[in-house]
C-alpha cells in the first residue's frame, strides 16, 4: 500500500477506515514475466502499488485510478482475487520511517500507522508498452523478474504468491482478454507464453493437442517466412 498524493496532508475523514488495496501488476513481453514494484524514498523499502479508498468513490474506481497513475493505462483489466486481513499485516515502524523520510508530520498522519485490511487485485500487461510512474513517496517504480524480487514490506510477498497462483489457475481465460500475443500467433509463440508464466516446459505435440482440444483457438493460414514445408499455422483466440 502507498500514500500517493498524500504529501499535502491527507485527512483521515476523507477515506474509509482501515481499508486499503494492493495491485499485483504482472508484465509479460512474450519472453519474461515481471512484477511492478515501488521503492519508498530514502528507505530501501519495497512494496506493491496500492492506496486507500475515498468515501466518495467505489473500490473499483480507487483501484483503477491508482493503477492508471502508476502505469499510464486507463483501460487496464483488473481482477479482484483475495482479501488480506491477518492480525500481523501491518508494520507501523516501516510506515513511520516512510513518513519521516518524506518530511511528513507523524502526528498528523498517525492514522496511516494503524492496521489495514487490503483488497488485492491483479492484471497482466505487456511491460514493454508501459513507462511506470512512481508516486509522491517513492524513489522509483520498476519491473522486477520473479526470481529477482526484492524483500517486500509486510505481507506483500504473500500477496504476490497468491496472485501468481491465481494467474496460473486462470491463464486460459486471462489470455483471451490480454494483448500479450499478436492478433494471429503460432502455436510455438503460445506455448512460450504458457511455459514462461507457468514456469514449466511442455512437449510440443502434447501442448498442441491440449490447446486444440480446449476449443478456444481458430486456425488460420500459414505464416510463410522461409521454406514452405516449415511454415507454421497461425491461430487466434475465439471471442467468448
Amino acid at each position: 500500500m502507498n500514500t500517493d498524493k498524500y504529501t499535502q496532508g491527507p485527512k483521515k475523514e476523507d477515506y474509509l477506515s482501515h481499508i486499503a488495496f494492493d495491485s499485483v501488476i504482472f508484465g509479460f513481453n512474450g519472453k519474461e514475466l515481471k512484477i511492478l514494484i515501488l521503492e519508498y524514498q530514502n528507505t530501501g523499502l519495497f512494496a506493491l502499488p496500492g492506496g486507500f479508498v475515498r468515501r466518495n468513490e467505489s473500490l473499483d474506481e480507487a483501484v483503477t485510478k491508482g493503477v492508471m497513475e502508476r502505469t499510464g493505462i486507463d483501460n487496464l483489466y483488473l481482477e479482484q482475487f483475495h482479501t488480506f486481513g491477518d492480525l500481523n499485516r501491518f508494520d507501523s515502524m516501516a510506515m513511520e520511517r516512510i513518513l519521516i523520510m518524506n518530511g511528513l508530520d507523524i502526528k498528523a498522519h498517525e492514522w496511516l500507522l494503524d492496521r489495514f485490511i487490503s483488497i488485492a487485485y491483479y492484471a497482466l500487461i505487456n511491460f514493454e508498452e508501459v513507462n511506470p510512474i512512481p508516486d509522491a513517496l517513492a524513489d522509483s517504480i520498476d519491473w522486477y523478474s520473479l526470481d529477482e524480487l526484492p524483500p517486500l514490506i509486510m505481507d506483500h510477498g504473500t500477496i504476490v504468491q497468491r496472485a501468481l497462483t491465481t494467474l496460473r489457475d486462470n491463464l486460459d481465460r486471462k489470455l483471451l482478454g490480454m494483448n500479450l500475443l499478436p492478433e494471429k500467433f503460432t502455436m510455438k509463440e503460445l506455448q512460450n507464453v504458457y511455459e514462461k508464466i507457468l514456469g514449466e516446459s511442455f512437449k510440443r505435440t502434447a501442448f498442441q493437442r491440449k490447446m486444440l482440444s480446449a476449443n478456444i483457438l481458430i486456425r488460420h493460414e500459414k505464416r510463410f517466412t522461409g521454406g514452405a514445408h516449415r511454415a507454421p499455422y497461425l491461430y487466434s483466440f475465439k471471442i467468448q
